[in-house]
């Protein structure tokens, strides 16, 4: 079955998504793009020119969109704060939702969302694309076949040069946590993901460098406990001076019983501990290099593909929203822990949000 698609973001990263991420499941007859919406004139012709769309199906507005285009699902690529009413109109028309992360730019406006696609009796999902890129996906491979034994410790780096303002969006740089809520909410959810378990406990720092050209804090630490006994440790800068561990580009550690697996720009190595050893010394480079997994499709296109097979009977997302409310979870306690300066338990936090809470 072909899906009707209407899409919300044709400027910025939704670019991306008119030129790569849409085409490449229309070409394979999973959607087709019916509708398209875009404040900005410039950027509404140039995401038509991609889809091949007819003026009349492209929109400045909305509300004027959602009232004349029939579509099986809207995707939602633009700024968290203008999620929730986008998912509004689109409940409204009784639309399925796939939607860019985070969920929203608030922990109750999340809640509020989830809450909401579940009254209605519809299916979203968050395209949390970094954990379903080639290497990560590899290295969750890895670690779940269980050859590395017990997880122990996930550790995460992200190192990026956007101080400049403007390098990282605009909207960003006007943010008050755009490192947690535009960056970490990546790192995070994959580093619960390769745990295995649900976050328990955070505690974070995070501030501004005099060089970041930011409103809001660009550095985070992050320590975090998970329900199987695993711990974890983040740090991540989007003003980091040389972009030693940019987009795409980051690095991943899992520490298990038997081994170690490690990815750094995309390249997967593994170390085994000899258990005829009483002790060994390695380094990095000098493991065993793991292919790849083969696969024509990844991130978005993969998300795409995916949240189409759930609509037609398959298996449930693993970012559907309300699993997706982990990871926003984690990053709306570690902004709460930033705040308190001491720990903040994730589950605990996360019910107090929820209705009809203790």
């Amino acid at each position: 079955m072909t899906y009707q698609v209407l899409h919300i973001g044709a400027g910025g990263f939704g670019e991306r998504w008119c030129k790569a991420f849409l085409p490449a499941n229309v070409i394979h007859g999973t959607i087709e793009v019916v509708g398209l919406v875009d404040i900005d004139a410039s950027a509404l012709e140039k995401g038509r020119e991609h889809l091949g769309l007819k003026t009349e199906q492209c929109f400045i507005s909305a509300e004027e969109a959602f009232r004349t285009v029939d579509a099986d699902f809207c995707t939602i690529v633009i700024p968290p704060s203008l999620h929730e009413s986008i998912v509004d109109l689109a409940l409204a028309r009784g639309m399925h939702i796939l939607s860019e992360k985070p969920i929203a730019d608030t922990i109750e406006g999340s809640v509020r969302i989830a809450d909401k696609v579940k009254a209605a009796g519809r299916r979203m999902a968050v395209t949390m694309s970094h954990r379903f890129d080639q290497d990560k996906s590899t290295l969750r491979e890895l670690v779940k076949a269980g050859t590395l034994g017990r997880v122990n410790t996930v550790s995460c780096r992200f190192a990026a040069d956007s101080r400049a303002y403007d390098s990282w969006r605009r909207f960003r740089h006007e943010m008050a946590h755009p490192m947690l809520i535009e960056g970490a909410v990546h790192h995070l959810d994959i580093m619960a993901d390769l745990a295995g378990a649900p976050c328990t406990s955070i505690f974070a720092r995070s501030w501004k460098p005099e060089w970041a050209e930011y409103k809001g804090d660009t550095d985070v630490v992050v320590l975090m406990d998970f329900a199987n006994g695993v711990h974890g440790v983040y740090e991540g800068s989007s003003a980091q001076s040389t972009g030693l561990n940019e987009w795409a580009f980051e690095y991943f550690r899992v520490e298990a019983a038997f081994g170690t697996a490690i990815v750094d720009h995309r390249e997967v190595e593994v170390f085994h501990r000899d258990p005829k050893r009483s002790w060994q010394s390695s380094r990095h480079g000098k493991g065993q290099q793991v292919p790849l997994l083969a696969g024509k499709k990844w991130r978005n296109s993969l998300l795409i593909e995916q949240f189409c097979q759930w609509l037609g009977g398959g298996p449930a997302m693993a970012t559907n929203v309300e699993d997706n409310l982990q990871s926003v979870a984690m990053v709306f306690s570690a902004i709460e822990s930033t705040r308190l300066g001491q720990p903040v338990q994730v589950q605990e936090f996360l019910k107090s949000f929820r209705k009809g809470s203790n």
